[in-house]
């Protein structure tokens, strides 16, 4: 587990399962809830992507990043899907009590994005941040209000990984010799492209850190007569994010809503209008043969989608603060560090040194309840 200077890992036992758990050297547990950061990543990643954040963030706040289940150095306990991604938020919520804290900025990338939404429909949160969040209707097969395209969910869950980066992350393979390893994956989809990094290799051990055992990623597949002939089973990664069992648009109904940032970048590849990942697009494009058309598996509006229900949360009475970031990825931690910090610290609230730069100003959208 390689570590960046100034952070530490340490397993904490809950009463669910081991959870690994990030934090800085020096940050103090008496820091109050108000100037506590938790990061959560995202699928086929682990807490090692939040490490440059953590070390750039000011010292008076307490920072911590997990490893969710089956991912990085925490247990890699079987998921159950048809409870959408409540494992992970449960996992979290036993974590933060166990660490004794009862709230926190939650800070959620890609799924993690998801997870946190779960957690703050089920508990006390002092504010969202969201970056590249999966839509609040899951990954695949929904039209933009939600809806279901067949109730079967097909072309969605597990059966939309490619066997092929499964085999890779099994063989722990680091090269970038084909467009489905992890590396590669990394470099045309978890970034846009210009993108380099010294880290290069941390992510990608972070990625390689995904467990691929029963229950895990990305889970169980069932064969259905709906085009593409699969849908979700009841296991696993792919599956906790399937339209069948993950909805987290309830939020708009929460009566205290704590304030949101989204954050999210222009060239995203996977958590998109037209996203890669999703099978109904690549079906459009004629990477998946025999696309029924556009009346009956359409591409899933995932960033109008996250607009519409956000734009719902905030006529309800929340607080809502969109930053899209032109020109960046499914990253916008790694790959706009500047814009990420500074629109996190003035999303918290956080009232830095004179030296701290002045906060983002541009794509900035505020919606309230005003």
């Amino acid at each position: 587990m390689t570590l960046f200077d100034g952070i530490t890992a340490r397993l904490v036992e809950t009463d669910r399962l081991g959870v690994n758990v990030l934090e800085r050297v020096g940050d103090s547990p008496a820091t109050s809830p108000e100037h506590t950061v938790v990061f959560v990543h995202g699928h086929v990643a682990s807490s090692l992507f939040w490490q440059e954040i953590m070390q750039d963030l000011p010292s008076e706040l307490r920072v911590l990043a997990v490893d969710l289940r089956g991912f990085g150095r925490t247990e890699h306990s079987p998921i159950d899907a048809t409870r959408g991604v409540r494992d992970f938020s449960d996992d979290l919520h036993a974590t933060l009590e166990a660490l004794g804290i009862p709230a926190a900025h939650l800070v959620g990338w890609s799924m993690g994005g998801a997870v946190v939404q779960q957690y703050a429909l089920d508990h006390p949160v002092l504010s969202l941040t969201l970056q590249s969040p999966v839509s609040p209707y899951g990954f695949g097969g929904t039209r933009r209000d939600g809806s279901r395209l067949n109730d079967e969910g097909a072309g969605t869950g597990a059966g939309a990984a490619n066997p092929d980066f499964i085999q890779r992350l099994i063989d722990h393979d680091t090269t970038a010799e084909a467009p489905t390893s992890p590396r590669s994956v990394f470099r045309s989809g978890y970034v846009a492209a210009g993108y380099q990094s010294e880290h290069e290799d941390v992510w990608v051990e972070a990625m390689l850190s995904t467990s691929t055992a029963t229950g895990n990623y990305p889970g169980d597949s069932i064969a259905t007569s709906t085009w593409p002939g699969f849908a979700p089973g009841t296991t696993g990664v792919l599956n906790a994010l399937a339209p069948t069992y993950f909805d987290v648009s309830g939020i708009v109904d929460l009566a205290d809503k704590p304030p949101i940032l989204w954050i999210h970048g222009t060239a995203d590849a996977i958590v998109s209008d037209a996203s890669f990942s999703d099978v109904n697009h690549l079906g459009a494009l004629g990477v998946v043969p025999d696309w029924p058309g556009a009346d009956v598996a359409p591409a899933q509006p995932m960033v109008s989608q996250t607009r519409d229900v956000l734009a719902a949360y905030a006529e309800k009475g929340g607080e809502v603060t969109e930053v899209s970031v032109e020109g960046a990825g499914h990253s916008v931690h790694l790959e706009r560090p500047a814009q990420f910090r500074q629109a996190l610290l003035t999303h918290i609230g956080y009232v830095g040194r004179p030296a701290d730069p002045a906060p983002p100003t541009e794509a900035i959208i505020l919606r309230s309840a005003d």
